[in-house]
């Protein structure tokens, strides 16, 4: 998994019948130090996540599956919202901090 922030959200009206009602997310990946990367992607939200949020992103054949063994034509896959980030027991990132 990668970690991510949301930056915007993308609209698609025609898409492949498995897509239809999936919601989609412009993300830009963080590094280490929580800073935004040059690199986007467009990812599928299957949590609810809003723009500014920091996400986790699941890529690979794991974004590809659905509940009972179908699968879908995804890259990447946003799993969860993150509430906080530590490295080296020093916060990098709080949900709650950014909601203020």
């Amino acid at each position: 998994m990668q970690i991510a922030k949301v930056c915007g959200t993308v609209v698609s009206t025609q898409k492949e019948p498995s897509l239809r009602g999936v919601k989609f997310l412009l993300l830009q990946f963080l590094n280490e130090e929580g800073q935004l990367l040059p690199e986007y992607e467009v990812a599928a939200d299957s949590v609810g996540a809003g723009v500014d949020e920091w996400v986790l992103v699941s890529r690979g054949s794991a974004a590809r599956q659905i509940p009972g063994g179908e699968t879908r034509p995804l890259d990447a896959l946003v799993v969860g919202i993150i509430d906080t980030v530590s490295v080296e027991n020093r916060l990098l990132y709080s949900k709650r901090d950014q909601d203020r």
